[in-house]
């Protein structure tokens, strides 16, 4: 469904949920109550997955450190969350296997004393997973935590544990949530922004948005409204009711992106406390070594940005870290991303905040759903679909099919896939592993884009085509060009240099492809260039 398509339908039908919010959260709710066979629009002010759920740590977790908190607080949020989280790790590395896999975690130890303690905290963990586990942890000798993880600092080290967790691409989850979703019969489309909660007798009947690429407003119409917009949920609440008090205290969590030299390509590291008692990750991602992350009070902002304290803190803690220099130059790309955590006017630490979610219904019936994480996204939607059928009095066709539910391009043999590519699509080797790990079953609808005019690579040093270009804009809604820059190739976020080599070619074949004139493309380009000079 083209995007012209899309606006007809939502300004023509009337819905059973409009879903505000186009991030993981809000994608998960429209697939969820989508697959139920409720009638349902999602909106997104900016581009799906433009703000928090394309800046995460790209973990797929239970939470160690929640685990840690649950057990010296005796707190049963925290238990939950985790074990929760483990559960739902478990189903989402089943249901999205071509962006999903486990990783090997190392935590050095440097006393040793912390060997047993941190070894107990893991096998409680892994006992939590059950029969969903990834592999039992283990202690691993100084000798054996060198030798999987060569960077570490030698000297006073004494060993180290071994765990497992779950690692995934968050920007092309996301655009996977809605395109299933779509498949479902969901209506989807970003660039609008809800300005106005229009009511009846004082109840939600339906929303106005404004088209932020045309400058229309239009009305949808709607049995009920989710607010699931993240970080500006109290915004959307106050819009409802100008006296709502805050639900949501914000952090922001900045992530670094150094060369695949720092870190082995198969396993990550774990620093389980930092100088302010913070857990840092190293790990590899996409060709790259991903570090993150900080955790910090924060104003909400559309394009956060990573600040120079932030970075050297980072930056400091590596060089504690490591038997290498890491210097301000070795950074490749920087992003900060905010978090919305379910508020505590008690709680002056933003670490110490729960990542647990909570859903709440106003007087006129609006229902936000605030806090959470990644991995849980799945049973934040379900337990907001549940409660949205109860209080809009919905008729769904099914219960809540998602746990078994496989998301857009991970059906199939993703073996016989690579197999195709390489002997009736030509294509190399190494270009059919990242198609796969990017798409999919999908990967061969890019591949035929491939043969039929696109051929070449966007950018040296990258393995992104061409025709991903192409596929981004024809097949899920791309329409500016950091929609496919940041969030459907990830290429901002791991390399801001090459994303300036970049701009031109892929400018060029957006260009085309959509019919900009000049005007369009020099304010593309502009907007482009002023977002990788301030931040993502």
């Amino acid at each position: 469904m083209t995007r012209s398509e899309s606006l007809r339908t939502l300004k023509e039908s009337v819905f059973d949920l409009v879903v505000v919010g186009g991030g993981a959260t809000g994608s998960g709710i429209a697939l969820d109550a989508a697959s139920r066979g409720l009638k349902v629009a999602l909106v997104e002010k900016q581009d799906f997955s433009e703000g928090t759920s394309s800046r995460s740590t790209k973990l797929v977790h239970g939470g160690v450190r929640y685990l840690e908190m649950a057990i010296r607080q005796f707190s049963r949020v925290q238990y939950n969350l985790v074990r929760d989280g483990l559960y739902e790790r478990g189903l989402f590395l089943k249901n999205a296997p071509h962006l999903a896999h486990p990783i090997q975690l190392v935590t050095p130890v440097y006393r040793w004393w912390q060997l047993p303690y941190i070894y107990a905290g893991l096998l409680i963990y892994d006992l939590l997973a059950g029969n969903r586990g990834l592999g039992r942890s283990r202690l691993l000798s100084a000798r054996e935590a060198l030798r999987r993880y060569p960077m570490l600092k030698a000297e006073g080290l004494k060993g180290g544990v071994l765990y497992y967790d779950g690692q995934f691409n968050d920007i092309r989850m996301n655009i996977s949530l809605v395109l299933t979703a779509q498949k479902y019969g969901a209506v989807a489309s970003n660039y609008l922004e809800v300005v106005h909660l229009d009511k009846i007798d004082g109840r939600i009947s339906g929303v106005r948005v404004r088209d932020r690429l045309e400058g229309e407003d239009f009305h949808i119409r709607c049995k009920g409204v989710v607010n699931a917009t993240g970080p500006f949920g109290d915004g959307l609440r106050q819009l409802d009711n100008p006296d709502a008090l805050p639900l949501l205290q914000v952090s922001s969590g900045v992530h670094l992106v150094l060369d695949r030299r720092f870190s082995p390509p198969d396993t990550g590291l774990v620093v389980p406390r930092t100088e302010d008692g913070r857990v840092l990750f190293i790990l590899p991602w996409e060709g790259h070594t991903l570090v993150g992350t900080t955790d910090e009070k924060s104003d909400v902002s559309s394009h956060p940005e990573a600040t120079e304290g932030e970075i050297s803190y980072l930056l400091r803690h590596l060089r504690a870290t490591f038997d290498l220099d890491v210097t301000r130059s070795d950074i490749k790309s920087a992003w900060s991303g905010l978090r919305p955590l379910v508020f505590d006017p008690q709680t002056a630490d933003t670490a110490k905040l729960a990542r647990d979610h909570y859903v709440e219904l106003s007087a006129s019936g609006l229902l936000t759903i605030s806090g959470g994480k990644w991995t849980t996204y799945r049973k934040m939607a379900e337990d907001t679909v549940d409660q949205a059928i109860s209080a809009f009095s919905l008729s769904p066709v099914h219960d809540c099919l998602t746990a078994g539910m496989t998301v857009l391009g991970g059906e199939g043999d993703m073996g016989e896939v690579r197999r195709a590519l390489i002997s009736n699509r030509g294509v190399s080797d190494t270009t059919a592993d990242h198609l796969v790990a990017t798409y999919g079953n999908r990967a061969l609808e890019v591949a035929s884009l491939v043969k039929s005019g696109f051929p070449g690579e966007l950018v040296d040093g990258h393995p992104y085509l061409e025709a991903e270009v192409i596929y981004a804009v024809r097949e899920e809604k791309a329409v500016r060009l950091m929609d496919v820059l940041h969030r459907r190739i990830p290429l901002a976020l791991l390399d801001r240099r090459a994303t300036g080599h970049a701009l031109g070619r892929t400018l060029n074949l957006m260009a085309a492809e959509l019919t900009w004139d000049e005007g369009r493309q020099s304010q593309e380009r502009a907007e482009a260039e002023r977002r990788l000079a301030d931040g993502l």
